[in-house]
């Protein structure tokens, strides 16, 4: 399974939405309820699936959900 279609898994999964799917250009602002808080929780959920951590800076700085992708294959190779 790719990273992209794994992490619309971990994304439907949070955010209990059987229907979300996200694309490389999905952000924060474009998912219903993605938050602070779900923000945290998604995070760790994502760190669960893929059986890595990220460090506060890596997170910062990602800007949509290709940055996030990328970022996991970066740290899965």
């Amino acid at each position: 399974m790719d990273t992209l279609a794994k992490l619309n898994e971990v994304f439907r999964d949070v955010f209990e939405d059987e229907d979300l799917t996200v694309g490389r250009e999905t952000t924060a602002k474009t998912v219903a309820g993605w938050d602070s808080v779900m923000h945290i929780t998604l995070m760790m959920s994502i760190e669960r699936a893929f059986k890595l951590r990220f460090n506060s800076g890596e997170v910062a700085n990602l800007k949509n959900v290709g940055a996030l992708a990328d970022l996991i294959d970066r740290k899965k190779a």
